[in-house]
């Protein structure tokens, strides 16, 4: 690999943790939904900030079975149409 490439792949690495928000689990609902409240102060609007999110697991967090407690750390990807979010990592 050379180190043009390296450089791109470090550039969209960087691209895709920009839309990762923290936030905190306050409440688990059946299949595998849950409320969440954000710890980050970087939501794109101020009325945003004060609503609890729901937000489902994604796919790969299902496959190997992690689970999600309340009180648990999260990041989550804001969808870009203002629907669910989806649970990427648990901190």
């Amino acid at each position: 690999m050379t180190y043009k490439n390296n450089q791109q792949q470090n550039n969209n690495s960087n691209e895709k943790n920009k839309d990762l928000i923290e936030a905190i689990v306050t409440e688990t609902l059946p299949n595998t939904l849950f409320r969440l409240e954000v710890k980050d102060e970087d939501l794109p609007t101020e009325q945003a900030r004060n609503e609890p999110i729901l937000a489902y697991l994604a796919g790969k967090m299902r496959m190997h079975r992690i689970k999600v407690l309340v009180g648990d750390t999260v990041l989550i990807k804001l969808d870009p149409y203002g629907g669910r979010a989806r649970i990427v990592s648990r901190l």
